[in-house]
């Protein structure tokens, strides 16, 4: 009778922990795009793009999640294409968040365009795994994961790890350290997500889920999303900030 009323009434129920994460993702990431605008206004010239590249990632994502908390309040179902949307426009966003931090550490368009590249891969690979091809999921999760492990590479091998250690910059160093610690502990979150769809290697744990209140899948993408991108975000943030400081 709950989730009848769910699906009746589009409104958020007690119990409805899933609808709590969309409503609350939404509202933490549109304070943040907030946050960031009005900030930029107290960093250099040369961060006020970072910032509003930070801003863009959390609004997208907040106008994503009012949709996406909507679908899951109407419908009861996982808003799995308003997810990849908004991971498509988001995730190569927060790739060009490298490259700005360490474009005056001599940054070239190549790194940039590996680093997006991988993002593509890891994207479009697990839209087909997710919602395409769902039978073949461990197959295109595989094949999502190489476009993670390339992002990796560049961030703690590539020319991206090379740059942060020759800058001169304390801040940007110590920032980019975050950073990459966020791309690969915080990004993690996302296939462990996956592998819990059906027929992937921790499905168990979903098994049996009244997905109209309970959804391990879209939590671990919600709770991923708030931390991740906010979290970016505000290292971003305290870069310029830093920086910003020792200028003067």
């Amino acid at each position: 009778m709950e989730t009848l009323n769910i699906l009746l009434n589009g409104t958020l129920a007690a119990g409805d922990y899933i609808g709590f994460t969309f409503f609350t993702g939404y509202m933490s990431m549109l304070a943040a795009s907030i946050f960031f605008i009005v900030e930029r206004g107290t960093v250099d010239d040369k961060w006020k793009t970072s910032l509003l590249i930070s801003a863009l990632i959390t609004f997208i994502a907040a106008v994503h999640y009012y949709y996406m908390r909507g679908v899951w309040l109407e419908q009861g179902v996982s808003p799995t294409q308003f997810r990849y949307i908004d991971w498509t426009l988001t995730v190569p966003l927060m790739c060009i968040e490298y490259y700005l931090i360490l474009k005056p550490a001599g940054a070239k368009s190549g790194m940039l365009s590996r680093l997006i590249l991988g993002s593509i891969v890891m994207l479009v690979a697990g839209y087909i795994g997710e919602a395409v091809v769902p039978e073949q999921n461990i197959l295109w999760g595989l094949i999502s994961t190489l476009g993670w492990a390339l992002i990796i590479y560049e961030i703690y091998m590539g020319e991206a790890s090379k740059l942060a250690a020759s800058s001169t910059n304390d801040h940007v160093k110590s920032g980019y350290k975050v950073m990459r610690w966020f791309t690969l502990v915080g990004w993690a979150i996302y296939p462990i997500g996956y592998m819990m769809l059906p027929g992937n290697l921790l499905a168990g744990f979903a098994e049996g889920a009244d997905l109209a209140k309970s959804s391990p899948v879209d939590l671990a993408y919600n709770i991923a999303d708030a931390v991740n991108k906010i979290g970016f975000g505000l290292v971003v943030y305290s870069i310029a900030k830093g920086a910003t400081a020792s200028a003067k």
